[in-house]
């Protein structure tokens, strides 16, 4: 696998690869509208859906549904709510480790409006301001047990203290860049592979190109920038290229870029080394799997029957 590094040292070679996802966790509420009201307006949703959400456990989910083993490790609590997200992760798979379990504050709410017309996503959130976490005392062995660590770069603490743990571990890390965070820069020397979406802007940077060559010269040897529907830029060691986006009737945007990093994940967690060839075709059928997720609404109806 790619690093350049330690190597993938004692690195399983499950059938069912296993993945340590570090981050954050909502609930997210989530509201079909025809459109996003004004100032003081009521309106009645279409549809809505309730569950766990946040970038890390949406990358888990997909990570348990195309075949791997994933485990979370965030902050929920034992709130109601949060019991109520733990229980959503747990039926779908994911093995949660709960730094913030004592707490009887509620999880993290997202707000979510989806436009019907256009599939377009308003969300309000409280992401992860209220933890500060510690690290686990078995880090270690949680990282020794996977094949990949994924971070979102929430809970900065706790995602720089994983991707050490996995450097020396010689497993390989993988962050998704969803925007630039405190603490950011600080984890991109232990990151191999970076997929940033467009609104991922490190300092002085302002286009895809930008973003690529700042990702490399600050230790990131696998790098992309996704946009959209639009193709998906990315550069490595010996080459660089894009890759496209499958077209697809867009009903609900929200989580496709948590999905496509857990849809990677599972495909680098893989044996061997990646090449140009190998990392661009993983990131077409990451790809190919978060479009499936824009074509229905909520972040869980493209699992079925799929």
């Amino acid at each position: 696998m790619p690093t350049g590094h330690a190597g993938r040292v004692e690195a399983t070679t499950r059938t069912h690869p296993a993945g340590l996802f570090v981050g954050l966790c909502t609930l997210d509420v989530i509201q079909l509208v025809d459109h996003v009201p004004g100032s003081d307006e009521k309106l009645s949703s279409r549809e809505q859906t309730i569950a766990a959400g946040g970038p890390a456990a949406n990358a888990a989910v997909a990570f348990t549904h195309l075949g791997g083993r994933a485990r979370l490790l965030t902050a929920i609590g034992s709130h109601p709510l949060g019991r109520a997200v733990t229980a959503d992760l747990r039926q779908l798979g994911v093995t949660v480790t709960d730094l913030a379990a004592e707490s009887t504050e509620p999880p993290a709410v997202s707000s979510v409006l989806v436009t019907a017309s256009t599939g377009e996503r308003a969300v309000a959130s409280t992401n992860a301001t209220r933890h500060r976490l510690t690290p686990p005392a078995d880090l270690d062995a949680l990282v020794a047990a996977c094949d990949i660590v994924e971070l979102d770069g929430h809970h900065g603490k706790l995602a720089l203290a994983a991707a050490r743990a996995a450097r020396s571990a010689g497993r390989t890390t993988l962050l998704d860049g969803g925007s630039w965070k405190d603490g950011t820069q600080d984890l991109l020397p232990l990151i191999d592979v970076a997929v940033c979406s467009a609104d991922f802007h490190p300092p002085g940077t302002r286009t895809p190109a930008d973003t690529l060559r700042y990702l490399r010269e600050h230790g990131v040897t696998w790098s992309a920038v996704s946009a959209g529907a639009g193709p998906v830029e990315w550069a490595g060691p010996d080459g660089s290229g894009t890759v496209e986006v499958p077209a697809v009737p867009v009903a609900d945007t929200l989580g496709a870029g948590d999905i496509l990093h857990g849809a990677l994940a599972h495909h680098l967690a893989g044996p061997g080394d990646l090449t140009s060839r190998t990392f661009a075709d993983a990131l077409r059928q990451a790809a190919a799997v978060a479009s499936r997720a824009c074509a229905s609404f909520g972040t869980r109806a493209w699992m079925r029957g799929a």
